[in-house]
């Protein structure tokens, strides 16, 4: 059976139309009662208005009923009612219709005397010959709503397969970027702080040289880490570029946008390493966070300064002036600047002041890379 309607559908659809027209047009001639002039006039119109039935069923079944009244069974009214039943859900239509057509099979052509008895049988016989091709009609209306909710079921059971798939691999990626952040970052961060201590005790050349490569390959190494983590943590949702590093030029803009009355001042000069003025840059923006959660309405002042070969940065608020709101807290934020502060070489203090504010102050080398 599906091969055979694999063929009917490769066929083309004015072929099967023309073939239709014309097994309509022999099926009228043959079967009519009279071959009068108007007879032959309505049949033919109602067999080549068959190759309109797809545009408009209805009227072509309007156009096809007087075959009906012409001969007892006619191809050409089958045909209508069958393609009105396959594209109308109007079953109140579909019932007049199959009655319209049992009337006119059943009314004697031409008007003569009625044999109500004989007209009766007529009128069941028609009845049930015109409700035939109005249920396959169905059948096959019925049949295209199922194939396409199948198919609509089978594309929402493989997004949720896809959806599945995307939770577990973001858990997987979740448990990667903490394994990575709580083993592989300490080690390297620890690796970083052994090479700095090496490299300031060491008084050979050589061992200083590698030591300073270690420090700065474990730094660098540190920062593509942290990198690889964020982007693990984004779980394969809206995509994550790598954007370029934040730098000092970067901490004015930083300072506008962060939702909290701050004013910058002093500067630092231009030869500061990369690494510091991402500790730098990190420390700011930690802080101003800080103070946007836990200080509403209290006053920033971010200041940088140069001591010597060292400089760094001073982030002072002053008291809340309304409560702040329990907010959810990762506690790392001083933590990692702490660490970052440790592998270049600096430190990193943090603490309230005597006026009920908060302050934090960075101290690096300038030159750390």
């Amino acid at each position: 059976m599906r091969r055979a309607r694999a063929v009917w559908q490769r066929v083309p659809t004015p072929v099967m139309d023309i073939a239709l027209v014309a097994v309509a047009a022999v099926d009228a001639w043959l079967n009519m009662w009279e071959h009068t002039g108007l007879g032959v006039v309505l049949a033919a119109v109602g067999c080549a208005a068959l190759a309109f039935r797809r545009r408009s069923p209805f009227v072509v079944f309007l156009l096809t009923l007087p075959i009906a009244l012409m001969q007892d069974v006619a191809v050409a009214v089958l045909a209508a009612l069958f393609t009105l039943a396959e594209r109308s859900r109007d079953r109140r239509l579909l019932a007049v219709c199959v009655a319209l057509s049992a009337v006119a099979s059943s009314t004697p052509w031409p008007l003569a005397e009625v044999d109500r008895t004989m007209t009766l049988v007529f009128f069941i016989y028609g009845l049930a010959t015109a409700a035939a091709p109005v249920l396959f009609g169905q059948l096959l209306q019925a049949q295209r709503d199922l194939a396409r909710r199948l198919t609509e079921i089978e594309e929402a059971r493989e997004h949720e397969r896809t959806l599945h798939a995307q939770a577990v691999l973001a858990r997987e990626r979740a448990q990667l970027a903490r394994e990575m952040h709580d083993v592989v970052s300490h080690q390297v961060s620890l690796i970083a702080v052994r090479a700095g201590a090496l490299q300031v005790a060491t008084k050979d050349a050589d061992a200083k040289e590698a030591a300073r490569t270690i420090r700065s390959l474990s730094v660098t190494t540190l920062d593509e880490l942290r990198t690889m983590v964020t982007l693990l943590r984004a779980s394969g949702g809206a995509a994550t570029e790598l954007t370029p590093q934040p730098t000092l030029a970067d901490l004015r803009t930083l300072v506008e946008s962060s939702g909290t009355r701050a004013e910058l001042s002093g500067e630092l000069p231009p030869g500061v390493g990369s690494p510091a003025q991402r500790a730098l840059y990190r420390t700011v923006q930690e802080a101003l966070t800080n103070v946007r959660k836990h200080a509403p309405g209290a006053e920033a002042r971010v200041e940088l300064w140069q001591d010597g070969d060292d400089g760094g940065v001073t982030i002072t608020n002053t008291p809340p002036t309304r409560p702040s709101l329990s907010l959810p807290g990762s506690q790392q934020g001083l933590v990692g600047l702490r660490e970052r502060a440790d592998i270049l070489r600096g430190t990193l203090e943090a603490g309230p002041t005597a006026q009920g504010g908060y302050r934090v102050r960075l101290r690096i080398p300038l030159s750390a890379d």
